[in-house]
């Protein structure tokens, strides 16, 4: 590891790094543009420019290793005047807009010139460059008389979401950043584009023009759009949420987020349910709490226990989920489920249902095998995760389910569960491939196993990853959710108790006319014809399918309307941040649940948030670690039988329309109109 002095300060670097990497070791800040800690190296902007004893000018402290007994210096009089030329030279063309760009305040050109620069840049009189705008979809706003060609942008959409549509062309003064073709960006993470962009370049098209940093109320949250549980920023004025932006967790998402993430937070404002409704003479009507209350009442005490059900939607916080299963156990009711796509998941096991080798464990992988998943759709991040450890060139990959463009190479292994089978009795040449790795892992979709042999493919995998893929401190079993609250619901139990029926069966029952009374907690994604002559009860925060069907509507609140705990994906418990109240007369999703409770004549033992998360952590202690991982135990689970030829479906038809929320999208609803098919090149954006 060498040694090296950065203004008189000894410091030893791994080997491979740069002198900038050792001089922010060493405490001292250097400026830079093009410069990014998760892309590769370009050199291209030469603001981080420092003095290196014996060489004869400055130097580029991104690009030059650090060499032992180097001596630098980041404050002398030539590196003062070095980069106070660079900025003049950046500011020869970038045109004096700050006052209606999206970036002031936030923009990086902007504190490096008042720190970096000189107090006067007036040599230069001739006309600026003026570059024409590109069209990159509708989630990015460009102007690129403003780009300053760090290709931050180019490296990131090539890196790490692994598309070819952004580029450099031309030379000199006739380089610019383009689409080539003039198209929208063809990856679900364009939006981190924006973020990384160090001046107004590239900005938030959805939240041109609406406010301004310095107005904003910024809440800490976690993402509820997938099960990754990404660390994200919720920004409101006035009660309205403007706008989603990643935080840093290197455990979790790094610092990027989806686009749906960042994206579907308009539908936030729209369709939404603010009031209680009551089906009357066949239509809803508007009613108050006690008449909404008393008519769920006389429903649910006119029906005998195994006559009434509940299933739990995507979008639930444990709080509410813990709830509906206290209150359903007071009712003596055995017909509940969280798994509304009817995943054949085991809940008996913990180690059946977590992605145990944990988002962080990937960077270790040397072998992978996905089974009947896209991540790229399922998990957006963990897809760049993938990539990111494939590129290395270290990682092989192998796929048994649909073919997918997944952003990086793989073998492909078959499309249905006969190959999973094939590759556990050693059949395919890949099952040497996981036995001679260090780490193998088996990444297995959650829509892999809602099928009717779902339970079998269970089995299957559990096995692959007992021969194959377990080893001293390593379980590479691990299930890939895209439900936000499917982990909780399971660690909860919120399964079927004894002789009560899962979502099919329930669906089943209120098809034939056994099950009379169905609640829906935030519950969209069932087929709702199904459902019957049954009485609906729809909690929820949206206008979408279920409300449609209900017969008494219960307003909720949204996950940046109400603080919850969420458990992602891997075990990890994580806490979401109220940052906003939600509309009109809608209420927290565990006090309706408390109410009603009341009514029913079945008083739930907790008044307030805190002496309700007291009782979750009695019962289930691991949800007082937040945001750490708890191993779960190694057990049997799924069940051994016949699988069928029938080949895995896709997980996901539409990636962005996935909940509610992005479904009252205007922006998600514009990104799948255009990212369809039949969509053209969408340059009429």
């Amino acid at each position: 590891m060498p040694k090296l002095t950065v203004d008189g300060i000894e410091v030893e670097v791994p080997a491979g790094a740069t002198v900038l990497q050792a001089a922010e070791a060493a405490g001292k800040e250097i400026p830079r543009f093009c410069y990014h800690e998760r892309l590769s190296i370009a050199g291209n902007c030469r603001m981080c420019l420092v003095e290196v004893e014996k060489s004869p000018k400055p130097v580029a402290s991104c690009a030059l290793p650090a060499a032992d007994g180097m001596v630098v210096k980041t404050t002398t009089p030539m590196v003062k005047r070095a980069r106070e030329g660079v900025m003049e030279f950046l500011l020869i063309n970038h045109p004096l807009d700050c006052p209606i760009c999206d970036q002031g305040g936030e923009c990086d050109l902007q504190d490096q010139a008042m720190g970096y620069g000189r107090a006067n840049f007036r040599r230069f009189h001739e006309n600026k460059r003026a570059v024409e705008d590109k069209y990159m979809g509708p989630l990015i706003k460009t102007e690129m008389t403003r780009c300053i060609h760090c290709t931050r942008c180019v490296r990131f959409s090539t890196e790490v979401a692994g598309v070819q549509d952004l580029g450099m062309i031309g030379r000199g003064e006739d380089a610019e950043i383009t689409t080539y073709l003039e198209k929208a960006l063809a990856s679900e993470l364009s939006g981190n584009v924006v973020d990384l962009c160090p001046v107004g370049a590239l900005t938030s098209k959805p939240y041109a023009f609406t406010a301004r940093s310095w107005e904003l109320n910024k809440t800490e949250s976690i993402d509820v759009m997938d099960a990754l549980g990404s660390a994200i920023r919720v920004d409101t004025r006035g009660g309205v949420v403007m706008r989603v932006l990643p935080r840093t967790n290197d455990a979790v998402n790094e610092e990027w987020i989806s686009d749906k993430t960042r994206h579907a937070c308009d539908g936030l404002q729209r369709q939404r349910l603010d009031t209680p409704y009551l089906r009357i003479d066949g239509k809803l009507k508007p009613v108050g709490w006690p008449q909404a209350f008393a008519a769920i009442a006389k429903a649910i005490k006119a029906a005998a226990p195994n006559q009434i059900a509940a299933i739990a939607g995507d979008l639930n916080s444990a709080e509410s989920l813990f709830v509906l299963s206290d209150l359903w156990q007071r009712l003596n009711a055995p017909n509940i489920d969280c798994r509304q796509d009817g995943a054949a998941l085991d809940a008996r096991n913990r180690a059946g249902y977590l992605f145990n080798s944990t988002i962080e464990g990937i960077e270790r992988a040397d072998a992978m095998v996905l089974i009947g998943t896209n991540p790229r759709l399922e998990a957006s991040v963990l897809n760049a995760r993938i990539r990111k450890v494939w590129r290395r060139g270290a990682l092989k990959i192998g796929l048994i389910g649909a073919k997918a463009d997944l952003t990086y190479d793989y073998d492909y292994l078959g499309a249905s569960p006969t190959s999973l089978a094939d590759l556990v009795e050693g059949r395919l040449s890949f099952a040497a491939t996981l036995a001679q790795a260090k780490y193998p892992l088996v990444i297995l979709g959650a829509g892999a196993l809602a099928r009717p042999d779902g339970a079998a493919i269970l089995d299957l995998t559990r096995r692959l990853a007992e021969q194959s893929c377990q080893r001293e401190g390593w379980n590479g079993f691990n299930v890939l959710h895209s439900a936000a609250s499917r982990v909780a619901g399971l660690d909860l139990g919120l399964v079927p108790g004894e002789g009560g029926r899962d979502t099919q069966g329930i669906l089943n029952g209120a098809a034939s006319g056994e099950i009379s009374l169905v609640y829906l907690l935030g519950a969209d994604e069932i087929d709702m014809q199904r459902l019957g002559r049954a009485i609906v009860i729809y909690q929820g925060t949206h206008g979408d399918k279920a409300a449609h069907r209900a017969d008494v509507i219960l307003p909720g609140a949204a996950y940046t309307e109400q603080s919850g705990l969420y458990v992602n994906t891997e075990g990890r418990v994580q806490m979401a941040r109220r940052a906003s109240f939600p509309p009109g007369d809608a209420k927290e999703d565990w006090a309706i649940l408390r109410a009603l409770s009341d009514v029913l004549g079945h008083t739930l033992p907790y008044d307030n948030l805190v002496a309700l998360r007291r009782k979750l952590v009695e019962t289930t202690p691991h949800f007082g670690q937040l945001d750490r991982i708890v191993p779960a135990s190694w057990g049997a689970f799924g069940a051994e039988g016949p699988v069928t030829a029938q080949p895995f479906a896709a997980p996901i038809h539409d990636y962005y329309l996935t909940n509610p929320i992005a479904r009252a999208s205007l922006t998600m609803a514009e990104c799948s109109r255009i990212q369809s098919p039949d969509a053209g090149t969408g340059t009429d954006g």
